[in-house]
């Protein structure tokens, strides 16, 4: 028995090892093989308030409940395209995102219409419809109303009629989108109340902003479309806030008050519709104040309270309303340095701070319907990891939902009954898994088990570590060694970085963040190196705040100290070492080459940040102040100067119409290279914006997989 267990191991072993055979193409690796991404349920959701949840699968909608394992297909697709042509409408391909408007009820849009169903009964009707050229759609969903954009003014579509909201002519006038660039989590520009009677929206005046020419080669000549790109110390957009009453066909517009070149951000509705709260920051960034506005006359009412910051705030989240209680909010908050939850009453007094500790609060999941419980996302467990949480208001005690090691997401049971929990996770080898909690913290069901995507290939060993960075900082690292691994060789070094705010690139998720690309890389006999240096997220205000005023300084020493401990591994070779970005990752890549020329032999960078008075307001000032308050911190960041310094081999990629790293940048680069007498390589994409996606990309991956090859 004993030999027969063994043998069976030895076959196991055997068949594990025979069937990782397989190398990635550069076609996998640039997201062209779908079968290699983890496996999703798509469109998954609760049904309305109940227990039931919904997916689809193989144009099927399924149905489950959280008490049963068995599953029912309450539509399928053929049934669905029956029902469309009885109304005289075009039939679907694959069966449409669903959004539950009750327990018996769903919208989709199809053909700039938008339709409701009920699958028990049968019954489909056409609730609305909007032009083929609309942008920005926005449904509410109570209403079935739709707000939409034609070029820059807003519409609203109410029972198949199309009502104009705003009429302006002048097209540096735009309505109904986002603003500010979208910094401050600004996603959309038009906001249903709660009812979805009145609708607000943003009001963008940018006719005082100068032009920016980018050149479309498309047409024969080619053609200039200009674009408005306010750059650091510039004359900046003006925002305003209108409401508009579809009962009326009135707009009134708030009175957010002077300078005009303010920052608002957080728009709400109140529960009953009758105040709008908007966070309005200083165009310094350093001085915000919580306003609350009368809906129908514009009229400021009052500051709740204000938050200001030596460096800079950053507000990101609408406030959250209480379900029972409609004169209290949630707001999220960095001002104890990490990102945390705070209960605000609307007079404007603080009841309480809900979370707190050396760790940042990522989302706010809600609430149940009393209120007794606040569900979030936090990395309370660690940087690298993302976990959920519920929180009891009353009793104080924090229960933690997910189980396993890993980056959590979820979708949260309207009645707070149950949480899907999603879970990508490096350390316990889950590419997705979803898992169904009850309130007690139980998993009561797996909705999908791990499936591993990658299983029939050969990747190279993933570790994930901490060193020590230049300021004392514990800083996170990835490795992924070559495939067929030798300690005894000596092998190069594809260094990947980003290292800009708003970004993690090592954590517990599947492939440790890699994605498919790195570990190409990998495959083709490259030690993949990747470090989250001084400024990037999650590890707390102070972390982030380190590059203030000095962008391309504490990023670029971490970086190095990264490179140090590369060097003291016996199987790196010291004199073959490479760097790749794109963006801040291209700014970090020329950063690195230029000041540490004796370090790195190759870089591939791509739309790359080379002087940051180039860069647009919002972002460029928060982190730099303008180039009249800061010009040491300009002068020091610029590459322009140090072009002199390239040693390395340099290839810089641009796309053509990139409109938010301009084409300038890289432009002025090449021309400082030129006049110093240093060689550079330089590729550019036309018509690509900030990054080369499609099957484009493939050619991109193609030509840093060559120049690497040629020049390491």
């Amino acid at each position: 028995m004993k030999k027969a267990s063994i043998l069976v191991l030895i076959l196991v072993s055997q068949i594990f090892v025979f069937a990782q055979t397989k190398l990635l193409t550069v076609e996998d690796a640039s997201g062209m093989n779908r079968a290699l991404m983890p496996k999703t349920l798509r469109n998954l959701q609760w049904k309305g308030t109940s227990d039931y949840f919904t997916f689809i699968d193989n144009n099927d909608l399924v149905a489950g409940h959280a008490s049963s394992e068995s599953r029912e297909t309450i539509l399928n697709l053929t049934t669905l395209n029956t029902l469309l042509k009885e109304k005289g409408t075009d039939t679907l391909k694959q069966f449409p995102p669903v959004t539950w408007l009750s327990s018996d009820k769903f919208m989709f849009s199809f053909q700039q219409k938008v339709f409701t169903c009920e699958p028990d009964t049968g019954l489909l009707v056409k609730a609305n419809s909007y032009p083929d050229k609309a942008e920005n759609v926005d449904i509410d969903q109570n209403t079935l109303s739709v707000a939409y954009t034609l070029e820059n003014n807003v519409w609203i579509a109410i029972d198949n009629q199309q009502i104009r909201v705003t009429d302006d002519r002048d097209q540096g006038i735009v309505n109904g989108q986002a603003v500010h660039r979208n910094e401050f989590g600004i996603n959309k520009g038009t906001f249903w109340s709660p009812k979805g009677n009145f609708l607000a929206f943003y009001r963008m005046d940018e006719t005082m902003v100068t032009d920016y020419p980018l050149v479309s080669i498309a047409s024969r000549p080619a053609e200039v479309k200009n674009i408005k790109y306010p750059m650091a110390g510039m004359t900046s957009h003006q925002v305003t806030v209108g409401v508009f009453d579809p009962a009326t066909g009135e707009t009134v517009f708030l009175k957010t008050g002077e300078p005009k070149d303010q920052y608002l951000t957080c728009v709400t509705w109140s529960p009953d519709a009758g105040s709008i709260y908007i966070a309005v920051l200083n165009r310094d960034q350093n001085h915000l104040k919580m306003n609350q506005y009368d809906a129908r006359t514009g009229a400021f009412i009052q500051t709740l309270f204000e938050e200001t910051d030596k460096e800079y705030v950053e507000p990101e989240h609408p406030l959250y309303f209480l379900n029972s209680m409609p004169d209290r909010f949630i707001w999220f908050s960095e001002r104890d340095g990490y990102n945390h939850l705070y209960l605000y009453s609307t007079d404007g007094i603080l009841i309480r701070q809900i979370t707190s500790g050396p760790w940042d609060v990522s989302e706010l999941l809600g609430t149940d319907p009393a209120d007794e419980l606040v569900f979030y996302l936090s990395n309370e467990e660690g940087p690298i990891q993302q976990h959920i949480y519920a929180k009891n208001l009353t009793s104080d005690v924090t229960r933690k939902y997910s189980k396993l090691k890993g980056t959590h997401r979820a979708i949260l049971n309207k009645n707070g009954q149950y949480v899907i929990d999603i879970n990508s996770s490096w350390s316990e080898h889950i590419a997705n898994e979803y898992d169904l909690i009850n309130n007690k913290g139980r998993i009561v069901q797996v909705l999908q088990d791990h499936s591993d995507p990658l299983k029939e290939y050969k990747l190279g060993e993933t570790t994930v570590f901490t060193i020590r960075g230049s300021h004392g900082d514990d800083l996170y690292c990835r490795m992924i060694k070559p495939v067929d691994f030798n300690p005894a060789k000596k092998y190069p070094v594809f260094l990947y970085v980003y290292g800009g705010p708003h970004s993690q690139l090592v954590t517990d998720s599947w492939l440790a963040g890699a994605g498919l690309f790195l570990n190409y890389m990998a495959q083709q006999g490259y030690v993949v190196f990747t470090l989250d240096n001084g400024g990037t997220s999650n590890r707390g205000q102070e972390f982030e705040q380190a590059i203030f005023r000095n962008l391309g300084s504490v990023e670029v020493d971490d970086q190095m100290a990264g490179v140090a401990y590369l060097k003291t591994l016996e199987f790196v070779d010291p004199q073959r070492i490479g760097v790749n970005g794109w963006s801040y990752g291209g700014f970090m890549t020329l950063s690195l080459m230029l000041r540490h020329p004796e370090a790195f032999r190759v870089g591939v960078c791509g739309g790359p940040v080379t002087d940051w008075k180039y860069y647009e307001v919002m972002y460029g000032e928060r982190y730099m102040d303008t180039p009249e308050t800061n010009s040491e911190g300009y002068k020091n960041s610029s590459l322009l100067d140090m072009a002199g310094n390239l040693k390395g081999k340099l290839l810089v990629i641009h796309g053509t119409e990139d409109p938010t790293v301009v084409w300038q940048q890289s432009l002025d680069f090449i021309d400082q290279c030129i006049k110093a007498g240093v060689d550079v390589d330089y590729f550019v994409y036309p018509g690509h914006g900030h990054g080369v996606g499609g099957k484009d990309r493939v050619h991109l991956n193609q030509k840093i997989i060559d120049y690497f090859r040629e020049n390491l």
